[in-house]
Formats: structure tokens, sequence, C-alpha cells
């Protein structure tokens, strides 16, 4: 098999059209990426039938990658902010041209509640703070995108699911990978057996973080790069094989300095156990670089590298090189959600996805902590 795709118009037209047949097997993100894809952009004349979405939380990722992102969408727009930080909401208000009135601040949110302009917030804060934030999206009436991880408890996650529903509102987690090409073909490829069963996964997402942030904070992050990237990898083993783990192991390697990785994990470890006899072996770290998704079978592999880059995202096969577009993984992400909201269908990545991987990573954690098995 070779995913090496022809280019032009050709290129595109074949790649929407795999995407619609991985839909029908994985489910209804990957047919949305591609009716999200082949669609034509709204006039500016028709951006008041776009849902509004405001960016609770003005940080990297907000300021980086979410709100360009918006300017790329076709069924929402950004509507307004949350921020605890005067400064930021004037330069907000001025480089977005947002009024006065769509702009707040973490007191007074709430009242976002009274704001026909704003139909979803994107909880876009440190990881402890999710729970309260999603709750109160909700109860003001709003659906709301929160990042990963979703909480840094089980019990959070819950509590985040009954708010939502208890409100009549949707609740989608922030896994834009769902929405990406590469790895989209990574699922095709591990769940229609294309090479035979997966044997082994291996997946590591790591990178030398500088301390002094609060995710290094364990009362605010809930732990290291576990919690951080290695979510991405404990993600990519769960996709790619169509399965959920029934047992894992880790090791957490000892810190080369213990002064900065005083709160959280540096290194760690870990392997996944699925039904199949499928086994997936992760890395991740705070101090070293890993960026890898490898699955191998009977009879050939598939690797990305990167895998879970913003952009750039790399793939071959043991049939030859994946060629698929570079796309904004975040706008088609928003757009997605937007139609669900619009479509009164459900999320792909709904919170109780969320809550689920939650719970591996405290296995992964309890696992590293005992030095034992821990079944799931």
């Amino acid at each position: 098999m070779s995913t090496h795709a022809p280019s032009g118009l050709t290129s595109r037209r074949r790649f929407l059209q795999s995407l619609v047949g991985i839909g029908a097997l994985v489910g209804p993100s990957l047919s949305s990426v591609s009716s999200l894809l082949a669609e034509e952009p709204k006039s500016p004349s028709n951006d008041k039938r776009k849902l509004g979405i405001a960016l609770l939380g003005l940080g990297g990722y907000s300021t980086g990658q979410l709100a360009p992102a918006l300017h790329e969408t076709r069924h929402c727009r950004l509507a307004g902010v949350v921020t605890g930080t005067p400064a930021k909401a004037e330069r907000w208000k001025r480089q977005y041209n947002l009024p006065a009135s769509c702009v707040y601040n973490y007191e007074n949110f709430d009242r976002i509640a009274d704001n026909p302009e704003i139909d979803i917030v994107y909880v876009v804060t440190p990881n402890a703070l999710h729970r309260d934030f999603v709750i109160r999206a909700a109860k003001a009436g709003k659906h709301v995108i929160c990042e990963k991880p979703m909480a840094t408890s089980v019990e959070d996650c819950d509590r985040m699911i009954d708010a939502c529903r208890n409100a009549n509102r949707k609740l989608s987690i922030g896994y834009r990978l769902h929405f990406e090409p590469h790895n989209l073909e990574a699922v095709r490829i591990g769940t229609e057996r294309i090479f035979g069963p997966l044997t082994i996964v291996k997946a590591g997402h790591g990178f030398h973080g500088s301390g002094g942030t609060w995710r290094f904070d364990k009362k605010l992050a809930g732990g290291g790069p576990l919690m951080d990237v290695g979510i991405y990898c404990v993600q990519a083993a769960c996709y790619v094989t169509g399965e959920e783990p029934v047992a894992v192991t880790a090791v957490e390697k000892p810190k080369t300095d213990p002064e900065r990785f005083r709160e959280v994990e540096e290194t760690l470890t870990w392997t996944m156990e699925f039904p199949s006899g499928t086994r997936a072996e992760c890395i991740t770290s705070y101090n070293e670089n890993y960026n890898h998704l490898r699955g191998e079978a009977a009879n050939g592999w598939f690797e990305l590298s990167p895998a879970y880059s913003y952009r750039g995202i790399r793939g071959k096969t043991s049939s030859g090189r994946m060629d698929f577009p570079q796309v904004n993984q975040q706008a088609i992400q928003m757009d997605a959600f937007a139609k669900c909201i619009q479509d009164g269908t459900s999320s792909s990545v709904p919170g109780e996805m969320g809550r689920r991987d939650v719970r591996y990573l405290m296995a992964i954690y309890e696992a590293a902590r005992t030095g034992k098995r821990v079944t799931l």
C-alpha cells in the first residue's frame, strides 16, 4: 500500500475522499474534516452567522495558535476574551476590534450569560483551573471547549461533564490531532490492519522545559510532562489501535535536576497493554526531545515524525511516504465543534473521552509510584 498522494487538485480530491472512507470506520471527526475542508469559505458579510467563541486565558496558545486560527474558521469567530491581566484585555480589544462588552475578567466572567454574541467558551488556563471555569461557563449557558488534559482528577472531570449535561450544553476537549490528516492516516492503517494487527506502538513526546512556569507547579499542572505532552502519546496509542488499554506499568527516570523538578517528574516511561495483545511503549520528558509515533505489524509499519506538532507533521510507511496537506488543526477542530452545535450532533472528542484519558494518566502515575502493574 502506498500513501503517497498525487499533487494539485487530484491530491486534494483523493484526500477528501479518503477521509470520508475513514470517517465511516472510526468516527464522525474524520468525515467532518473532509466536509469542512471541502466547503467554500464564507464571505465577511456572513460573519454574523458564525458562532462566537470567547477565549478564556490569553497565554501563548491562545495568542499564537487559537486567535490566528479563528481567522481561518468557517463556522465560528473570535467574539470575546476573558483574562485576569488588564493590559492583555486592552491589547486584545484593540488588536481584534472587540467591544468592551465582550471583554471579561475572571471576577465578572459570569456576566457572559447575558451576552448573545458569545456561544462558546474555550478554556485555555492552567490544568487545575479547568474545572471551575468549565462549570461556570456551562452555568452561564455557553457551550465549552476545554484544553487537554481535561482536569487534574477524574472526580473533577465528572463534575464538568455533569455541569454541561445539566445545562444542556455541549463539552468538547481540545484534541486537535483528531483532525490532522497524517494522524488520521495512521488511524486508518492501524484500525484497518493494513499491515496486519499491530504488535508494538512506540510513542514519545518531550521537550526541554525552562522551569519557572505553571507547568512545573504541581498544584496548577497536576503533574509534569505526562499531563502536558505525554497525553498525546496516550491518545495516539488508543486511536491507532482502536482499543482501550487493560493495564499499565510505568517508571519515573532519576532526575538530573532535582531542584528544577522538585514538584513534578522530569522523564517518565510507561507501557500500555491492549486487549488484542498490542503493547504501547511510551516516553515523555521536560528535559529530552521526542516527537514520534510508530506502529509495527507483521507485514509492515508506519511512522510519524514529527507526530504531534502544530504544523510540519510528516509520515512514512513500509510501502511509501505519506503526503497529505498541512492543515490548520485548531481551525478545523473549532469548526467541527461549531458544526456539532449548529447541527445538533455530538462531538467526536467529548468530555467523556477527556475523562477516560485522565483516568489513564492517574493510573500511569500510580504505576510509577508503586512499581506495580495497574489494571484498568
